[in-house]
């Protein structure tokens, strides 16, 4: 499903024109990312972000803190822009297991981790900070970014999402989200999938599941970017804090906007029945 384009608004030439303006004078956009340990291709997902940023001119550092990351260098606690890797031009490198909660204030939030990243990589344009869903509402709660969910065809992947948005929602209370599925774009489950993430989303937490895209793990790292992984990008770029007003586009609107399911619930349940359930009714 393509995305309405609205006659009255005037494209630039380039579709990067106006991102490319924005970032030229404005500050890192952090982007947070919850991990899920039922996806194989984790690691394919966010090169394919990290690729469709880099298509922008855009320098991305991974901060990754999953569970299964890397534990951190010893000289994270003294130097930790030394323990940053270059893997390209365009992608850095931070093994970050557990390294947010040494930021943890009185009040439990780890928010000043992002501040210590941003000094520790000052030519990063764009953060993807990988982790678990309550590491994750420690350093972004009441910001303004909006958070990714991975899945793939597996019910524990699809279940272990809509936990993760539900955490965030109850504990950080950020409504608005992005899917990024490890399976290929033809696959017709996968919109069963993201169709009912949204129902449930929206009839148990009142969040709203923005838009989703497909990137197939068997895809060459030589491909081209698609369609829909290179706007989903876009969107969660416009969605960070901006530094400026970001100027109108055709981009503006979902690529693959998630229809409202027939299976909505008529009546919220209780939290603790929600999330198994919800999600298993899609097989």
């Amino acid at each position: 499903m393509m995305r309405d384009v609205n006659p009255h608004t005037l494209a630039p030439q380039d579709q990067a024109h106006g991102l490319r303006r924005l970032f030229a004078s404005s500050r890192v956009r952090f982007i947070p990312v919850v991990s899920n340990p039922h996806v194989m291709g984790a690691g394919v997902l966010l090169e394919g972000l990290c690729a469709a940023f880099a298509e922008l001119g855009l320098h991305t550092l991974v901060v990754d803190a999953a569970e299964s990351a890397p534990t951190p260098s010893e000289l994270a606690s003294v130097d930790l822009g030394a323990c940053v890797e270059s893997l390209s031009k365009d992608v850095s490198y931070l093994a970050a297991r557990g390294l947010p909660m040494r930021y943890i204030n009185a009040k439990g939030s780890a928010a000043q981790f992002l501040e210590v990243v941003t000094e520790a990589a000052p030519q990063a344009d764009v953060v993807l900070l990988h982790a678990s869903a309550a590491e994750l509402a420690r350093v972004v709660a009441l910001r303004e970014v909006r958070p990714v969910l991975l899945a793939d065809t597996d019910a524990n992947s699809v279940t272990h999402a809509y936990a993760g948005m539900k955490w965030l929602a109850g504990r950080a209370g950020l409504m608005v989200y992005s899917l990024l599925m490890a399976c290929s774009p033809q696959l017709r489950m996968s919109e069963r999938i993201a169709e009912q993430l949204s129902s449930c989303a929206d009839g148990f937490l009142g969040a709203v599941l923005r838009d989703w895209a497909c990137l197939d793990p068997r895809t060459p790292s030589s491909a081209p970017i698609s369609t829909e992984v290179r706007h989903l990008a876009r969107e969660l770029l416009m969605a960070a804090p901006p530094g400026a007003a970001l100027e109108a586009s055709v981009d503006a609107s979902p690529l693959r906007p998630v229809a409202r399911s027939l299976m909505r619930p008529s009546a919220p349940q209780p939290a603790r029945t929600v999330a198994r359930p919800a999600v298993a009714a899609i097989y």
